[in-house]
């Protein structure tokens, strides 16, 4: 069985638990991974990934934030899509099993959750499988989860979320470019949102590993197109810091944003960071 190791300790899973937010408190995990607690206590996480990639190919950049071993609470565990770094046995199984959580995902996602075969490695109970699809809506606590599109060409089945707190409006995009947002936002008030942004590089070939050039995720234009159809106040840019040869500067969105009506707001964040709705 694969396991999470962390060389920070257990200070991150510490302040989430202690932590009393007036609203909707979020903290990024680094790649594309957040924990929400709103002002009731609901914990949610979202993306949750723990590992180190697969060198050489996928190498990661930035520490790993905790052991899934230490998280306190948890109500519910969300996938974007089917990916490893957002759909990850040990980084999501051990938080499943402890907490009693519920793991919400599309098909595709829940897919790879039976054939990784999560049920035995971690104990995960078959109705804790929630599968989800565009125009779901689910009430976690105080928290009402929106189920919306997403275009991801590099993905099988990809979602967006819509996390909506008597405190404001919460978005997380998963890897998607833009296309598939503007009903977001034409239906909702989006305060803060999160995008992947990233970069080209020459990155192993999963099936021959030689190089090939490779692009994952927004470039500076394709982010500030994808935040204007979600109308969002403030953009989060993620998933910048996470690969070897594809990571990207996100202080280059600057000049991408102050044209534009939305973004208003550009928040730079490192992993570990809080964020409040």
């Amino acid at each position: 069985m694969e396991t999470v190791h962390s060389d920070w300790g257990d200070w991150l899973p510490r302040a989430v638990a202690d932590a009393d937010p007036d609203g909707l408190a979020l903290w990024y995990l680094g790649c594309n991974g957040f924990v929400l607690k709103s002002s009731s206590g609901t914990t949610l996480f979202i993306d949750p990934y723990l590992g180190t990639g697969d060198p050489p190919r996928t190498v990661r950049m930035i520490p790993v934030p905790f052991d899934p071993a230490d998280v306190e609470e948890a109500d519910a565990v969300l996938a974007t899509h089917e990916h490893t770094d957002h759909v990850h046995g040990p980084s999501a199984g051990p938080i499943l099993a402890a907490h009693d959580a519920s793991f919400y995902g599309p098909d595709a996602s829940i897919d790879v959750v039976r054939e990784e075969g999560w049920l035995d490695e971690w104990d995960v109970e078959p109705g804790q499988l929630e599968r989800v699809s565009e125009d779901d809506a689910m009430r976690i606590g105080d928290l009402t989860v929106r189920v919306e599109p997403a275009n991801d060409p590099d993905a099988a089945h990809p979602v967006s979320y819509v996390v909506e707190h008597q405190s404001g409006t919460f978005f997380h995009g998963g890897d998607a470019r833009p296309g598939a947002f503007e009903d977001i936002g034409e239906q909702y008030d989006v305060d803060l949102g999160v995008l992947a942004f990233g970069s080209v590089g020459m990155i192993p070939d999963k099936e021959t590993r030689e190089p090939k050039r490779t692009k994952w995720y927004n470039d500076e234009n394709m982010l500030v197109e994808a935040a204007q159809e979600v109308g969002m106040d403030t953009l989060v840019p993620t998933h910048w810091d996470m690969w070897k040869g594809l990571t990207a500067d996100p202080t280059a969105l600057v000049d991408h944003v102050r044209s534009f009506d939305h973004p208003s707001n550009l928040k730079i964040v490192e992993i570990g960071d809080r964020l409040d709705v």
